[in-house]
């Protein structure tokens, strides 16, 4: 068991602060994981969770990784369980650099909005509240939620860098004179980052790693598993050693990572072919019967991802629907879902 602000020492120069996962009907607000790590004179936090007590453990997680004379801070995405603290890097006492995707500032701003559009397309048997609704209760358990501060910038406004790491490439930004790589992602959401930090060999997914399937509206399955595939190659190839994320609270190692990131392939791969057959022959489904069925077929294939429950499963399933190719028939709450015709209809007589 492990408690919110818990710490996990990677080396002398880095640690993963302990988030801790979400319970709405409770009031608690999910907190994802965030890393402190000093390279040379300069701290490095990579994500500031949310809650007061988080803000405190990452200052003395601070202390603990220092002495240290100048800082950057590094948001991997938008969402409120990773933001609420950024106006921590103003508090710090040091010249900081802090930067922010700039895909996600619309959902920064506005997250209420942002959450009512994903709400909006939870099918209707197992839609809850009125979206907008829902949203505001969701956001309003993330406090203090301050995602910017006086030293915000997005990282869009350096020019953009070819990152080699083995035999890979990336595109991205490098910091502290290359120990600190940011590369991007933007498969969990629209402007998401993963950070590798050169000297200790942590490579952080953030919520790149939540589960097989994304289950935001602004989720792209194809980048998601992309980078799950190129993080093992990371590992198998020696460039990164120490696999972390977002919301599990665990630092993994070697081969350990590889079998992780792999089973979140199989998981990606059996999900998909579970949802084949629920379509049927006729691939055909209705959202609310389909969303049922593939969340049997999840528990049955031991998939979870970060804080599962019925919402996020059934956002999930409307996006593995359109992965398959269907498109709702009609706007109705429940319409069937299929195949648009790959032929133009013939043209009347005449």
């Amino acid at each position: 068991m492990t408690a919110l602000g818990d710490l996990i020492e990677i080396d002398a120069s880095t640690v993963l602060v302990l988030g801790q996962e979400l319970d709405v009907e409770h009031g608690q607000p999910d907190v994802g994981n965030a890393l402190v790590h000093r390279t040379g004179d300069t701290l490095v936090l990579v994500d500031t969770g949310v809650t007061d007590a988080f803000r405190a453990a990452l200052r003395g997680a601070a202390d603990r990784v220092g002495p240290w004379s100048r800082a950057l801070v590094l948001t991997t995405h938008g969402h409120p369980d990773h933001i609420g603290n950024n106006d921590l890097a103003d508090e710090l006492g040091v010249p900081v650099e802090h930067f922010v995707p700039a895909r996600d500032l619309d959902q920064m701003r506005d997250p209420v909005a942002y959450w009512a559009r994903a709400f909006e397309r939870i099918p209707g048997p197992a839609q809850g509240p009125p979206p907008v609704r829902a949203a505001e209760g969701l956001i309003s358990i993330f406090r203090p939620l301050r995602p910017f501060g006086a030293s915000t910038r997005t990282y869009e406004e350096r020019p953009l860098e070819r990152i080699r790491i083995g035999s890979l490439r990336f595109t991205g930004w490098t910091f502290a004179d290359g120990a600190v790589r940011v590369l991007r992602s933007q498969g969990h959401c629209a402007g998401h980052v993963v950070v590798h930090l050169r000297d200790c060999g942590v490579l952080h997914l953030s919520d790149e790693g939540n589960g097989a399937c994304g289950a935001m509206a602004d989720a792209d399955q194809l980048k998601i598993q992309t980078v799950l595939g190129q993080a093992a190659r990371l590992f198998e190839e020696g460039q990164a050693a120490l696999l972390t994320d977002g919301h599990t609270f665990s630092v993994r190692r070697g081969a350990e990572a590889v079998s992780f990131l792999d089973g979140l392939l199989e998981q990606a791969t059996a999900l998909q072919e579970a949802a084949l057959g629920l379509t049927g022959e006729s691939g055909r489904a209705r959202p609310g019967a389909f969303t049922a069925g593939y969340a049997r077929s999840a528990t049955e294939l031991g998939v979870s991802g970060a804080n599962p429950n019925a919402m996020f499963t059934a956002m999930m399933a409307v996006n593995q629907l359109r992965e398959l190719g269907l498109r709702p028939e009609s706007g109705g709450a429940d319409a069937p879902w299929s195949r648009p015709p790959l032929r133009d209809p013939a043209p009347p007589d005449g």
